[in-house]
């Protein structure tokens, strides 16, 4: 079974004092199977932003030593900041990330926040997802007040915490309050603006935000603020959905900022977000100059960004993420304050290089280092590994046609077909990719399999169905290299049909290179399936693979007649 992954954000009242900052980021790591991801301090907020990762369990323990560290360390009596606050861990939010839906990260919530309370003594507050009641679902609800205010709000029975002491004595006085909530991914981000004016930077964030502005008599600032029929408040809404946001002046860096939290990026995405304040300031005669992420982005984000900056631009969407990354950091310039390094931003790309410590990655590796360890006396990689491989070079060379065709002079107006040809191409070959190392991960299960113990009954029997759990999926790895292989042919065919005339004989390699693969794929398939007897989904695979054989050499012979015709 899958791991159940959950992230999990403490942001804690401490930015300026590093030591600090350490000793409680640090608690973290003591937990076995937790991941301590980012940790983002920000002077001028006197906050940092901790980020870890991991299966629910240990994360739940890792989050209750942090936050009994912060309390530790942090005095809130004496706290002063730019961001609102109300405690030394002010927030707590878990995220789920793979494999667990919100309903349980819902219950991993309540079980921390009861820990908190009755463990460690403070109050706690449940917002978002596991909000006790509707009205504290708001973060901005609980929290009002801050810190100042808590000890009015204890004793309120409105407001009396779900977990933790409703009384202001002298521990609380120490550690303050934390919200604890199950959300969805919030990203944190700040756009720079040209102007020292927090005024003005507010006056942009109310424009945007979802919130929006009170609505005065008149349309003035000084107006009367008008009420409805029930006597409530009459507000005009901002132009981004699912956005909070405020404006503030960061000494720092000099500038104004407005700061957003984005909690919903699937509603308002980070290049919507960007693009939308860079208007309402240009109607007030402010100039964006870049922005800022605060701590971490999943990678659709980004490459979504990417995406929308280069079709703007009318050109091809079928780069390489790296590329897409690095169109989205220059368009909204998220490097204007600091380095953006997307290997520290992106939590897959976190993960992807934690999961790889210790252990060695075929597609890392430089060409000459791949050929050599193929070469080398070790079984793996094999033709396994070598076929998806040979399959993911032809679908980048259809991809590359569909690029070129795409940005070639006088086709401007095709731009959007091939783009549209390079992104499937380019689907193909990273699917590919990752079949490199999956079939050699397959080869290793087997092995693993095959080295387990068979003394007694029970360990032969446990043996033998390891073994054929093994080998079946050493046969569906690479069945789906051949389904991959066959599918892009559809790619390659276009690109030699109606691509740039000057590369077709790149798509004709490209063929060479798909049928190829999915060949190869194929003698995997049939050796691995010679070792299982009876077995129906084994018999329709070969079933299945032999008819896609067929129709791969026939499509390869069609690519190539064209091919060749073009050429003369």
């Amino acid at each position: 079974m899958a791991k159940q992954l959950i992230e999990c954000v403490p942001n804690i009242s401490e930015g300026r004092d590093e030591n600090v900052i350490r000793q409680i980021a640090s608690v973290v790591e003591t937990v076995e199977g937790v991941y301590l991801l980012d940790v983002d301090p920000g002077k001028a907020t006197n906050r940092t932003v901790i980020t870890m990762v991991g299966e629910p369990e240990p994360v739940i323990e890792a989050a209750q030593k942090l936050i009994q560290k912060a309390a530790e360390l942090i005095d809130m009596s004496k706290h002063s900041g730019e961001h609102p606050r109300f405690g030394a861990t002010d927030v707590c939010p878990l995220v789920p990330v793979a494999n667990i839906t919100m309903e349980e990260t819902v219950q991993y919530a309540k079980k921390l926040a009861e820990r908190v309370g009755n463990e460690l003594h403070i109050p706690v507050y449940l917002y978002e997802n596991a909000a006790s009641e509707p009205k504290r679902r708001n973060l901005a609800n609980c929290r009002a007040g801050e810190y100042e205010g808590l000890p009015k709000k204890l004793v309120d029975p409105e407001w009396k915490p779900d977990f933790g002491p409703a009384e202001f004595n002298a521990r609380v006085a120490k550690t303050g309050a934390t919200a604890i909530s199950a959300r969805n991914f919030l990203v944190a981000y700040n756009v720079n603006l040209n102007t020292t004016s927090t005024r003005r930077a507010n006056a942009i964030a109310f424009d945007v935000r979802e919130k929006g502005r009170l609505a005065r008599e008149g349309g003035k600032l000084t107006g009367k603020p008008l009420k409805d029929e029930q006597g409530n408040p009459i507000r005009i809404p901002g132009t981004l959905k699912k956005v909070k946001a405020i404006g503030w002046f960061i000494e720092e860096y000099g500038i104004a900022q407005i700061s957003m939290n984005l909690t919903d990026i699937t509603v308002t995405p980070v290049h919507i977000a960007f693009d939308e304040v860079v208007k309402k300031a240009g109607e007030r005669g402010i100039r964006v100059t870049g922005s800022e992420l605060v701590g971490l982005i999943p990678l659709q984000a980004m490459l979504d960004a990417g995406k929308y900056f280069l079709e703007k631009q009318q050109r091809s969407l079928g780069v390489s993420d790296s590329e897409l990354i690095k169109i989205a950091v220059k368009s909204m310039g998220l490097d204007e304050l600091g380095p953006f390094d997307p290997r520290k931003k992106i939590i897959e790309y976190i993960l992807e290089d934690i999961e790889k410590k210790g252990s060695k990655s075929l597609i890392d590796l430089s060409l000459t280092d791949f050929v050599h360890e193929t070469a080398s006396e070790s079984p793996a990689p094999g033709g396994g590994s070598i076929s998806a491989y040979m399959g993911s070079l032809g679908a980048a060379l259809a991809t590359m046609v569909a690029n070129l065709s795409s940005h070639k002079r006088g086709w401007d107006s095709r731009w959007k077909e091939f783009s549209d040809w390079a992104e499937k191409g380019k689907y193909y070959h990273d699917e590919l990719l990752k079949m490199v190392n999956e079939d050699t991960r397959a080869f290793n299960r087997i092995m693993d399999a095959f080295g387990l113990p068979k003394n007694s009954d029970e360990e032969k029997k446990k043996r033998k169905k390891a073994i054929e759990e093994a080998t079946l999926y050493a046969i569906k790895v690479p069945f789906k290299v051949m389904n991959l292989c066959f599918e892009s042919l559809q790619v390659i065919k276009a690109m030699a049909e109606t691509g740039n005339p000057n590369s077709v004989t790149d798509a004709g390699v490209g063929a060479l290179g798909a049928v190829a693969g999915l060949r190869g794929a194929f003698y995997n398939v049939k050796i691995n399936a010679a070792s299982i007897e009876g077995n129906a989904e084994v018999d329709t695979m070969i079933e299945q693979g032999t008819e896609m054989e067929k129709k791969a050499l026939a499509l390869q012979e069609d690519i190539l007649k064209i091919v060749d015709s073009k050429i003369g």
